[in-house]
């Protein structure tokens, strides 16, 4: 599996053939470490989303308006223009009507070496969205306007898709990430906006209806250690259990099938959770008798076609949202505590990290990139996790030394087999949650800048 060469550690986890180790899909070039800019105890992340009614109204808006409602949108009132777009992976040509929302400028409470754009859209046929973010750096100057992602829900109207060779000498996109080319310099990005193009079949009253839309940015210091943090009160929370293992071989256009869908495998456990899962008319598409269905479905509605992956984080956030009343961010967290503070609030949370096959005891894999979700802890702190890179779904749920595991999710730097230095994720993880959250749960993901 190959992957175009990325600042970060790559999405998606693939389990070598026979190997029992997942395949590296990272960066392939060293880097040192470099200082943090923020001051120790003093926040890395920076969460901002729209959400409100309000929220859309403080924008700048030309042919979209705020719906109110239990769960306020943004949708096309009046169409600002029409325009071509021909899409790269079927080389089909469309018209479409569009409008646009362009966020005010929010400036980030930590100057950021990354910034990585989520969203959660209800995007009927004959409709899609594009999303864009154009920082603000620290020396005045700004970034051209990135294209975050091209989505759909779908797959028919145009194929989702990230959109490669983006970058202006300081700062490049990679695939989903927003990222300083040279973090040393002490160039930051201090703000952003969003931009928000919302497509429809021309003559028709069909609209898109983005319900959120923001982005997180944060300034993690390269370290290849972290410190410990200190364990809370055990609890595990009930979360079903399927193995992506299951599914090796399946649908092998959906980035080589089952071996590849750690990602969303693990979004399909949580959605399931929540108490929501695709109808069996949304599951015709798959062929009979296979074993749970609706990992194969998560692995088409969530692949990125210039990617060619199922693991864009943002992707996977924004394939969740489709969901009723479900909503789901991107962001990173400090801590193993932050994970027990949702968690303790019913809330269980996706991760992702890498690491080599002796440094998470009882995995039996290595991984360039993995997503599991850890769903508790035990009385002495360890991780509770649903590990989908399992042999089977009776095998998902794993326990993983507190300190072994914290390392390896919350870490930027990791040595690879041969001792070159490679990308972690530090603490990048996705949330999701339904609208109507207990007050305890909407506690947490206040004091996390989720609501």
């Amino acid at each position: 599996m190959t992957r175009p060469t990325s600042r970060r550690t790559v999405l998606t986890a693939a389990l070598a053939a026979g190997a029992g180790v997942v395949a590296s899909a990272g960066p392939a070039g060293a880097a040192p470490p470099r200082p943090s800019s923020s001051p120790v105890g003093a926040s890395l992340v920076d969460n901002r989303f729209w959400t409100t009614c309000a929220d859309w109204r403080l924008g700048s808006a030309e042919g979209t308006r705020a719906v109110a409602g239990r769960r306020p949108g943004l949708v096309i009132s009046t169409p600002a223009g029409s325009a071509d777009y021909t899409d790269p992976h079927t080389g089909r040509t469309s018209g479409w009507d569009y409008a646009t929302w362009t966020s005010p400028v929010h400036r980030s409470s930590v100057p950021a070496t990354e910034v990585i754009a989520s969203w959660n859209a209800d995007t009927p046929q004959g409709t899609w969205i594009r999303v864009e973010l154009r920082g603000g750096y620290s020396d005045g100057t700004e970034t051209p306007w990135y294209v975050m992602g091209r989505w759909a829900s779908a797959d028919t109207d145009i194929r989702r898709t990230s959109v490669d060779d983006q970058t202006d000498g300081k700062s490049t996109v990679w695939t989903d990430t927003l990222a300083l080319d040279d973090a040393t310099s002490g160039l930051r990005l201090v703000s952003y906006r969003l931009r928000l193009t919302l497509y429809r079949t021309p003559g028709t009253r069909l609209t898109p209806t983005v319900h959120r839309a923001g982005a997180m940015a944060s300034d993690v210091p390269d370290r290849f250690t972290v410190p410990a943090s200190t364990p809370g009160a055990a609890h595990e929370l009930v979360v079903p259990r399927y193995s992506q293992n299951v599914h090796v071989g399946e649908y092998p256009e959906y980035d080589n099938g089952g071996e590849a869908w750690c990602s969303p495998t693990s979004s399909q456990m949580i959605i399931e959770y929540w108490g929501r899962r695709p109808t069996a008319e949304d599951l015709a598409w798959v062929k009979p008798g296979l074993a749970d269905p609706q990992i194969c479905h998560a692995a088409r509605y969530t692949f990125d076609y210039q990617y060619e992956g199922c693991g864009n984080w943002p992707f996977n956030a924004a394939y969740a949202a489709t969901y009723e009343d479900m909503n789901a961010v991107v962001t990173r967290l400090g801590s193993l505590t932050d994970v027990e503070r949702l968690v303790a609030a019913g809330i269980p949370v996706i991760t992702s990290q890498s690491f080599l096959k002796g440094e998470l005891t009882g995995a039996g894999y290595g991984t360039s990139g993995h997503l599991m979700t850890v769903i508790g802890f035990t009385p002495d702190g360890d991780v509770v996790a649903n590990d989908p890179a399992s042999p089977s779904n009776d095998a998902v749920r794993r326990v993983y030394r507190r300190r072994e595991w914290e390392n390896i999710w919350l870490r930027t730097k990791r040595h690879d087999a041969n001792g070159a230095v490679r990308s972690g994720t530090g603490g990048v993880c996705y949330v999701y949650w339904p609208s109507d959250p207990s007050a305890g749960q909407r506690r947490v993901l206040a004091s996390l800048g989720l609501v």
